[in-house]
C-alpha cells in the first residue's frame, strides 16, 4: 500500500523537464505546451491547440536514488464517434537510457470528437496516478516520457528518495518538425514514435514539434523554430497541405522559402534537413482534402479518403508527387549557397516497397511496426556516416 512508503513529494517545476518550450500553470497543475503563448495567441484552431499541448517528446527527467516513483496527472483522453474506443496513452519509464517499466492514468477529461460535424465535446474529469516500483538500487537517472498523444497536466511527483534535476543535456539537440505522422500518430509509446526512436539511436536529446494536422508551413512555427536552440533541425513537409487542400503550387513554393528563410534568421548554420512525405498510396496522384470514410465509421473502422480530383493537378492542386518534386527543386537550388541545407525524400523512410509489408491501416498513418521501420532509417540516413547529421 501506498501508506508503507515514505514519500518524498518534490515540487513541479521547468528544470525537471525536457521537451517543452513552454509551460502553464493551471488549477491542478504543469501543463507543458510545444509551442509558445505567443505562437498559440496567433492561431485559433482547435485542432492545432490540442496538438501542441500533446506532450509528444516532453518527458520529466530527474537524478535520484529512488525505488519507488509515484506521478499525479491531469490527461485528456479523445473519443472519436463512431470509431473504436481509443487505448489510454501509455508512459515510458526510462532509467540511465533503458525503458524498464510503462502504464497508464485510466482517470482525466474526456473529449469526444465528431469529425463528420466538425465539433468537440469536453466531459470533465479528476486526476489519476501513475506507479512505478522496483527500480534499480543507487543513484540513476529517471525519465518519465509522457504520453505523446494525450494532453497531460502534471499535478504531482512523489518519490521515496530525494531527487535533483539533472541539468542542462550534455549531447546535441535536434528539433523536429512534421506532422501527425512526426508528432506519433498510431505509435507504440512514446519512446517508439519514429523520432523519438531515432533520437535514441542517434544519441542526440529530441525536441519534438510534429504536431498532428498542423504542419502547414505557418510563419509562428517557423519563428519557434528559429528561436530554440538546437545543434540539428529538421522538418517534414507537405502530407498536411495536402489534407487540408490548404494551398496551391504557386503559393507553396515561397511558402517553403519564406518558412526556411526564417528558420535560418536564427540558425545561419546550423545543420538542416527538409524531408519530404513518405508514401500515402492515396494522395500520390490525387489531391486533397482528406476526409473520414463515413462509411466505415458506420461500420466502426475509421480510415481516411481522398477527395480531390486528379484532373485540377495541372491547375496547381498538390499532391504528394507534386510536393516531392518542389521540395527537390527548392533544397537543391537553395543548397548552392548554404551547404549545411539537406534534403531527404521521405519514400526513403517509408516507400513502394514497403505497402505490402507495412500497409497503412487507415490509408494516412503508419502503425507501430512503421513507426521502429521509419525510425531505424531515419537515423542511418540523418545521423550515421556521411549523412547531415552525422
Amino acid at each position: 500500500m501506498s501508506s508503507e512508503i515514505h514519500w518524498i513529494t518534490t515540487p513541479l517545476t521547468d528544470d525537471l523537464l525536457r521537451g517543452a518550450l513552454e509551460t502553464e500553470r493551471t488549477e491542478h497543475g504543469l501543463l507543458p505546451h510545444r509551442l509558445p503563448a505567443r505562437a498559440r495567441a496567433q492561431c485559433a484552431d482547435g485542432q492545432l491547440a490540442m496538438a501542441e499541448s500533446q506532450p509528444s517528446g516532453v518527458r520529466l527527467v530527474f537524478r535520484t536514488r529512488a525505488t519507488a516513483v509515484e506521478l499525479d496527472t491531469l490527461p485528456t483522453k479523445r473519443d472519436y464517434v463512431g470509431a473504436p474506443p481509443r487505448p489510454d496513452g501509455l508512459y515510458d519509464l526510462v532509467v540511465d537510457g533503458r525503458l524498464v517499466g510503462q502504464g497508464t492514468v485510466t482517470a482525466g477529461h474526456v473529449l469526444t470528437v465528431d469529425m463528420a460535424a466538425g465539433t468537440f465535446e469536453r466531459r470533465p474529469g479528476r486526476p489519476g496516478t501513475l506507479r512505478f516500483t522496483d527500480l534499480p538500487e543507487g543513484v540513476k537517472k529517471v525519465e518519465i516520457w509522457l504520453p505523446h498523444n494525450e494532453t497531460t497536466e502534471l499535478v504531482a511527483l512523489r518519490t521515496d528518495a530525494p531527487v535533483e534535476p539533472v541539468g542542462a543535456p550534455d549531447r546535441r539537440v535536434w528539433l523536429h518538425h512534421g506532422s501527425s505522422i512526426s508528432h506519433g500518430s498510431d505509435g507504440a509509446s512514446p519512446t517508439r514514435i519514429w523520432p523519438a526512436h531515432a533520437a535514441g539511436l542517434g544519441g542526440v536529446e529530441l525536441i519534438n514539434l510534429g504536431l498532428g494536422g498542423s504542419a502547414l508551413l505557418d510563419p509562428f512555427v517557423a519563428r519557434v523554430l528559429r528561436d530554440t536552440p538546437a545543434d540539428l533541425i529538421s522538418v517534414k513537409i507537405g502530407i498536411n497541405l495536402v489534407n487540408t487542400d490548404l494551398m496551391r503550387l504557386r503559393a507553396f513554393g515561397p511558402a517553403v522559402h519564406g518558412f526556411l528563410d526564417t528558420v535560418r534568421e536564427g540558425h545561419p548554420d546550423t545543420p538542416l534537413l527538409v524531408v519530404s512525405p513518405i508514401l500515402c498510396p492515396m494522395h500520390e496522384d490525387t489531391p486533397g482534402p482528406t476526409a473520414p470514410d463515413m462509411r466505415g465509421l458506420e461500420k466502426g473502422v475509421l480510415r481516411f479518403v481522398p477527395m480531390g480530383d486528379p484532373a485540377e493537378v495541372p491547375g496547381g492542386k498538390l499532391t504528394l508527387r507534386v510536393v516531392r518534386e518542389e521540395l527537390a527543386r527548392i533544397v537543391g537550388e537553395r543548397a548552392v549557397d548554404d551547404p549545411e541545407l539537406h534534403h531527404l525524400d521521405g519514400r526513403e523512410l517509408y516507400g513502394e516497397r514497403d505497402v505490402e509489408e507495412y500497409p497503412l491501416p487507415d490509408q494516412l498513418h503508419p502503425d507501430a511496426a512503421t513507426h521502429r521501420l521509419m525510425g531505424e532509417r531515419f537515423a542511418a540516413a540523418a545521423f550515421g556516416e556521411g549523412g547531415p547529421f552525422g
